[in-house]
């Protein structure tokens, strides 16, 4: 049985970066809202209270019964977690006179605690909070304080229960990688024995028992994670899988031709579509970027679905949810759980009545990632950039035609192969250009010109969630706006997207 720690989720903007903190650590974890405690069985090794934008005072604040797991299981709380812990005890719990917010420094720490081994004084931490924990019950001791804050970090005498104040999961805790070892080794006793050749084969063995000789039908993208959940099953599974991989006349110039032909050399049993006319034709005189969304995704689940019908005796859907999707789709603040439509299948509805099989829906993107690259995938694939469900047609911003499709087509492939050649693409967590519904004066020869405009957007990000723009250098940006203009007719003016998310995002639509 795999060994697991479970994050209780109260919130947190950083609750996500908690658990990929403890994978990193090659342990297994997986996050529930502090509303939907899950079965608690020999497998959980630890638990985690993640922190929150509330106030342990208010009324409406998030309420667990920690007696649950205080004394049964090591526990952990992180910030509103260890104010919660504190004040449930018999603590007392009030305003910070300053908020407390940014790095701070450990002036005394208890080395001999184990939750502190190897994490000497003046070590730098992460606070965040607007509360802070005044008093504690005499079962708490103290066993790391700041210069402001006495009560940095707790232990309930004789149990294995924790708090800290601070966060150890950002990467300004400079010792947070190790006090999180030191809970999950130390104290949890995790094995760290979690890791992707480990999921590889439990997944593929799991699988086979699961789906035994039924067969399964996937919706390719060309994307990372549609292509890893194939080639899991692929190889649990064989000739049963049957991939449809539909062409919405949306996509990068020529990747149709390309994805297709290395699906194929992966051995993978796939049909490709050719749907470009029924999209398109569609999508005519349709602005508004919500409705280019709906109109996409009916198109496509009426494409796939005659296509699945075509597959005598299919039971399952495969899907390439990941595990943000998961945990994005249960809401922490009420009981009731709302599901996302999936990217990867445009949201398919009951009447297809096939079951779904999701393998990679405990994974990140990043060890989705390493997932592939253990699979043996081809790096060109597991480094593509994110791309976005609709294709281009939230890329062309206002009426879509096919003339506009083909010269964003043209301008994109331009500017991504620079991108490459230039060493610059992988460098970057995006990019994409998009077609202005602008015309700009221009002067071509000795002819003035009246003509359309791109905008080339760049950005990093771990994922996705916030971003910033990527500082491109100005003679590759010179050289990629040149090969535009002098090669994609129609285009004179190409800019350059210098905003960053939040307040901006990613995509223009």
């Amino acid at each position: 049985m795999q060994e697991k720690i479970i994050i209780l989720d109260f919130g947190s903007q950083y609750t996500q970066l908690i658990a990929r903190r403890v994978r990193e650590l090659n342990v297994y974890c997986e996050i529930h809202p502090y509303n939907h405690i899950p079965v608690v069985d020999e497998s959980v090794k630890g638990i985690i209270f993640s922190g929150s934008p509330a106030s342990v005072r208010q009324t409406d604040a998030p309420q667990i019964d920690f007696n649950l797991f205080h004394k049964k299981y090591p526990l952990l709380g992180v910030c509103y977690g260890a104010q919660y812990l504190a004040y449930k005890s018999g603590g007392d719990v009030v305003p910070s006179t300053i908020r407390e917010y940014g790095r701070a420094h450990l002036h005394y720490v208890n080395d001999n605690n184990p939750l502190l081994k190897n994490i000497g004084s003046n070590s730098q931490v992460w606070m965040s909070h607007g509360d802070t924990i005044a008093e504690i019950a005499d079962d708490f001791e103290v066993i790391a304080s700041t210069d402001t804050v006495r009560v940095a970090a707790y232990q309930i005498k004789g149990t294995q229960t924790f708090g800290i104040q601070f966060h150890p999961e950002v990467t300004h805790s400079t010792d947070g990688k190790q006090l999180l070892e030191n809970f999950l080794v130390g104290i949890c006793g995790c094995s760290q024995d979690w890791n992707p050749d480990s999921f590889i084969d439990s997944t593929i063995k799991e699988l086979k028992e699961k789906l035994g000789d039924d067969k399964v039908v996937l919706g390719l993208s060309g994307g990372v994670d549609s292509s890893v959940a194939a080639v899991l099953l692929h190889k649990a599974i064989g000739k049963n899988l049957h991939c449809i991989f539909v062409d919405n006349g949306l996509l990068r110039k020529g990747e149709y031709e390309q994805v297709l032909d290395s699906y194929q050399h992966m051995g993978l049993n796939v049909r490709g579509i050719n749907a470009r006319e029924l999209f398109v034709g569609q999508l005519t005189g349709i602005k508004d970027p919500e409705q280019k969304r709906k109109i996409i995704g009916a198109a496509f689940i009426e494409v796939f679905d005659n296509a699945a019908h075509e597959v005598q005796d299919v039971k399952w859907l495969g899907q390439g949810t990941i595990y943000p999707d998961v945990i994005e789709s249960v809401s922490v603040n009420g009981p009731s759980a709302t599901i996302k439509s999936h990217h990867n299948v445009g949201g398919l509805p009951d009447f297809m009545k096939l079951k779904v099989v999701e393998p990679l829906n405990t994974l990140f993107k990043d060890e989705v990632r390493r997932v592939g690259k253990a699979l043996g995938l081809d790096q060109a694939l597991l480094g593509r950039h994110p791309f976005p469900g609709p294709g281009l047609a939230i890329r062309i911003i206002g009426e879509i035609t096919p003339e506009r499709i083909a010269i964003l087509q043209d301008a994109d492939a331009i500017y991504i192969n620079n991108l490459k050649s230039s060493g610059w693409y992988d460098k970057v967590w995006q990019a994409g250009a998009i077609f202005l519904p602008v015309q700009s004066v221009g002067v071509m020869g000795d002819e003035r010109t009246y003509e359309h405009v791109i905008c080339l957007r760049a950005v990093g990000s771990m994922d996705g969630m916030t971003a910033d723009w990527s500082h491109l250098p100005y003679d590759l940006l010179g050289k990629i706006s040149n090969e535009i203009i002098n090669n994609v007719k129609g285009i004179n003016r190409v800019v350059y997207d210098i905003s960053s998310k939040p307040p901006a995002t990613i995509e223009w639509e």
